[in-house]
């Protein structure tokens, strides 16, 4: 009898990339201890049955962060699988709009320029939208 195997869950996520008037991003710390404990990452969470990206976003960040942003463009969407899960990433631009970022389903945030990211570890699956927001900030609009 061959080995039984499921299917790997998927989960798609909407993603935050929150600009303030400085242009600089608001990333925060996942608490040391769970999944990818101690990494920093761009803001968001799964998305609810009926919802769309865009209330995923604003939902999310006003949980996890207790600000208000408004949902922009589409930056990109990256596909990743980890050992246990796959994930769409479903990134969009933000820009913030109020209240005082509070780590209250984190362990730390920071608004940090696109030049300064590479001092922060990032999990793998970020990679991608780390070189999405280099090349779209090196464009001369």
């Amino acid at each position: 009898m061959g080995e039984i195997t499921f299917p790997t869950p998927h989960k798609i996520i909407g993603v935050a990339v929150i600009w303030n008037d400085q242009m600089q991003i608001l990333i925060d710390r996942r608490r040391p201890g769970g999944y990818l404990g101690g990494f920093w990452e761009f803001p968001g969470g799964k998305i609810e049955s009926g919802e769309t990206i865009e209330d995923c976003i604003e939902r999310e960040i006003r949980e996890e962060l207790g600000v208000a942003v408004e949902v922009g463009k589409h930056l990109i969407d990256v596909e990743y699988t980890y050992d246990h899960l796959q994930v769409t990433l479903v990134v969009h631009h933000c820009r913030y709009l109020s209240g005082v970022p509070l780590p209250i389903e984190c362990d730390e945030v920071r608004w940090v320029k696109v030049e300064d990211l590479s001092q922060y570890p990032f999990p793998s699956a970020n990679e991608q939208i780390i070189a999405a927001l280099r090349q779209s900030s090196s464009k001369v609009d």
